[in-house]
């Protein structure tokens, strides 16, 4: 492949797909040996061993062992951002491939391994048109997005500050969405996610005898069904929330009554406004239905990620990028948004941009009943990868040439 030819990018498919023994074998290097958390220095040694050699200027910052890899282009012109996070999940990996995952308790269950390896291929490509270029290309490795809030410390650590992306846009596999469908939306692409933690505290004593004590689990329930009523009676139903506990601790035997009892749960939202609805709705509940029995809720709110907003333009663009380059049947506009969260959400908060699945439901699988990401028998088709890669390419070089 030259680097003084531009090429068509109707092209772009076909050199990833020359790319694809590649691009897979540095998935399956990464899926062998998940990390987790800010810190994930060997998936890092990966990624830049596979960028060895490239026209790439490197930048990392203190917090994490990400980085961003910055192509210049032959000639002046605009910034566009491509990111790929790096981290896995804590948990066992079940699905029977012959590159399992070797570490215990740890698997790449949402797919990071692929996305790590689609950019990196993306930027050998990228690089070989640096001639054609017009601007610069920020290459974003991340880890920690699995709650760790990796692409928020990337921008505090100025990672992105110079150059400034003018735009940027992240992929992520679904596969249990049909194999090389794109999709997205304008607007809300991914809600909210924060962590409530209640306590309810009573006064302990015996089962036979409550009227002695102040049992705390009664009252426990009565915020979950409470909170319940919250959402579907304060909380408009076209701006929705979601309020899950999946953790409702108390008590040691059948015939004491304890002292407390404790609440975990989530809180989603696709909007700040109703993000903040809920959350001083669930202290107002907790707190007063607590008081109503005698006890005291003591609520904890830890934010999460933000709302993940696409912007309406750099949406437009990948929709049409993304139609143009695989055929409009390749190209979904979402009816709603999805309620999982992403950290990617930080980085929309500050450069337009767009978020955009990519459906790789295993070959002879139903996409229907296809093992979702997080799932300890999550498995993907690998073959979907060179359309995640081209794609990387159209938008990149496409807003080059074309900002919107």
């Amino acid at each position: 492949m030259s680097a003084s030819v531009k090429i068509s990018p109707k092209d772009w498919l076909a050199q990833a797909e020359r790319l694809q023994p590649e691009t897979i074998a540095l998935r399956r290097a990464i899926h062998e040996e998940p990390e987790l958390g800010l810190f994930t220095p060997k998936t890092t040694q990966k990624a830049k061993a596979a960028l060895k050699g490239l026209p790439l200027t490197i930048k990392e910052g203190p917090s994490t062992t990400g980085f961003v890899a910055i192509l210049e282009g032959a000639r002046p012109g605009p910034t566009v951002l491509l990111r790929g996070d790096m981290d896995a999940l804590p948990m066992p990996e079940d699905a029977k491939v012959s590159f399992k995952s070797r570490i215990a308790g740890a698997m790449h269950a949402c797919g990071h391994d692929s996305h790590t390896a689609m950019l990196a291929s993306a930027a050998k490509i990228l690089c070989a048109q640096r001639a054609s270029l017009a601007g610069q290309v920020l290459f974003m490795f991340q880890p920690g997005e699995e709650g760790w809030h990796g692409a928020r410390f990337m921008l505090e650590d100025r990672l992105l500050d110079d150059p400034k992306p003018d735009a940027a846009f992240a992929l992520h596999i679904m596969p249990n969405a049909p194999a090389g469908l794109f999709g997205s939306r304008a607007g809300a692409m991914l809600a909210s996610s924060d962590t409530l933690t209640i306590t309810v505290r009573g006064r302990g004593g015996h089962a036979s005898m409550p009227h002695h004590a102040l049992d705390p689990i009664p009252v426990a329930c009565a915020i979950v069904t409470a909170i319940q009523t919250l959402v579907t009676r304060q909380i408009d139903a076209f701006d929705p929330v979601v309020i899950t506990f999946g953790k409702i601790e108390a008590g040691t035997t059948s015939n004491v009554i304890p002292e407390s009892a404790y609440l975990l749960g989530t809180l989603r939202a696709v909007s700040e406004r109703a993000r903040l609805t809920a959350q001083e709705g669930v202290r107002r509940v907790a707190e007063g239905i607590a008081a109503a029995h005698g006890a005291i809720a003591e609520v904890s709110i830890e934010n999460g990620f933000p709302v993940t907003v696409n912007d309406a333009a750099a949406f437009a663009f990948a929709r049409d990028t993304l139609s143009s380059l695989f055929g409009e049947a390749a190209f979904t506009t979402s009816a709603h948004p999805v309620m999982g969260a992403e950290d990617f959400s930080y980085v929309l908060q500050r450069i337009p941009g767009a978020f955009v699945f990519l459906g790789v439901c295993p070959e002879g699988q139903d996409w229907r009943t296809a093992c979702p990401c997080h799932s300890n028998q999550m498995t993907m088709n690998e073959a979907v990868m060179a359309r995640g890669v081209a794609a990387h390419c159209a938008l990149a070089a496409g807003f080059l040439e074309r900002p919107f």
